[in-house]
């Protein structure tokens, strides 16, 4: 680029719609996508896992911080604390795992970006709220899967994801269709 227009882009940033996601879709064209039941697999593994995580934390809080002598806990979606612990338990392990959670790791999936080669820790989160505004849809944020062509639901559309399937299978299968 020249002085003249590096001089014009960065004027105009901000005014003018920049396709930031092209290179990388172009990227990622032709990888396998995650079938329906692998990613409901993965998703019931980590709500599992936060379940198990969530209880000797919740008995910490309510000994150390609450003070309370007769512990007695109960997992409810609809209570507050449960639905943070939910939201940090997929944001910190979409990030840590670059999309791949402990669920998505038995299901053989993984969430890519679509905007960038990591996920970050905003989109993490992102994907995390996503998964309840599916819900929150009764469901239907989830079936989204079905009409969509890359098989976007919610929370992948959220935080600009997709949702791949890294067996080796579905890698063999890429790299001969490559091949041809």
């Amino acid at each position: 680029m020249s002085g003249a227009s590096e001089s014009i882009a960065r004027r105009d940033r901000g005014r003018r719609f920049h396709a930031h996601e092209t290179e990388r879709t172009r990227e990622l064209e032709g990888l396998p996508l995650a079938g329906f039941w692998q990613r409901a697999l993965g998703y019931l593994i980590d709500v599992l896992l936060a379940i198990v995580l969530w209880v000797p934390s919740e008995v910490g809080w309510r000994i150390l911080v609450l003070h309370e002598d007769n512990v007695q806990v109960r997992w409810d979606f609809h209570e507050l604390g449960n639905i943070i612990f939910l939201i940090l338990y997929f944001g910190v392990a979409n990030y840590a795992g670059n999309g791949q959670t402990p669920g998505k790791w038995v299901a053989r999936t993984r969430a890519v970006s679509l905007t960038g080669k990591r996920m970050g820790i905003w989109q993490s989160i992102e994907r995390a709220l996503g998964y309840g505004a599916a819900v929150l849809e009764g469901g239907l944020g989830l079936l989204q899967y079905f009409w969509s062509a890359n098989r976007m639901c919610a929370q992948d559309r959220l935080a600009e994801t997709i949702v791949i399937d890294v067996r080796k299978k579905a890698r063999a299968e890429r790299q001969q269709e490559e091949a041809v």
